[in-house]
């Protein structure tokens, strides 16, 4: 996205509350990958315009975005955070409790593609931002998951402008190529990527 634009969206949201902001500066800090308040917001905007009660994130990191579909989800709703590292895991824990979130949520630590299978859903979202080289993986376990009128999301679909050069012939690149042209040749899913930061596919389940 263009930086002005992107620095003007952030100037007309109303502000983030204590706990994202701090997550926020936590991966700046680590420049660890998160989806960043725009998207966040979008998360948020699409649980709830769905009624979303069940969310299954295939890589969470230390939390992000799941406070973001957490906020979204009633009170019985839940989120189902997967990560390998033992200290995201903690962290998560405990931006989540701070959020008053954290009985919302489910964390298993370990891989989101071994993790899914034990889940035999129907989840209202299935969320993708694990390593990019491993995108189609994720195809062929979420759909039998996800219910009617489900969403399936994924981060980084435009994974910095590299998708569209010839000249990135990487596994992550093909990755996520690979994954866009699962999406858009499935005649169940509905599917559009939004250009919000590094792109935003969603899928509708017919």
């Amino acid at each position: 996205m263009n930086p002005a634009i992107e620095e003007y969206l952030r100037s007309v949201a109303p502000p983030s509350e204590e706990v994202p902001v701090e997550m926020e500066r936590l991966a700046d800090r680590r420049r660890f990958p998160i989806v960043g308040p725009l998207v966040g917001r979008l998360l948020y905007v699409l649980a709830r315009s769905i009624g979303a009660r069940d969310v299954f994130e295939c890589g969470s990191g230390f939390g992000y975005s799941a406070y973001w579909f957490a906020r979204a989800l009633p009170a019985e709703g839940r989120v189902i955070l997967t990560e390998g590292s033992a200290e995201n895991c903690a962290s998560a824990r405990g931006f989540l409790g701070r959020a008053s979130l954290m009985g919302k949520a489910v964390i298993e630590k370990g891989d989101a593609l071994e993790i899914l299978p034990r889940y035999p859903g129907p989840f209202d979202i299935i969320f993708c931002d694990i390593d990019k080289r491993d995108y189609p993986r994720v195809y062929p376990l979420m759909k039998p998951r996800l219910r009617s009128g489900g969403l399936f999301l994924c981060d980084n679909m435009l994974w910095s402008g590299r998708v569209a050069s010839e000249e990135h012939q990487d596994d992550d690149t093909r990755g996520v190529r690979e994954l866009t042209r699962l999406l858009y040749s499935d005649r169940e899913l509905d599917t559009t990527i939004v250009p919000l930061r590094d792109g935003v596919s969603i899928s509708l389940k017919a």
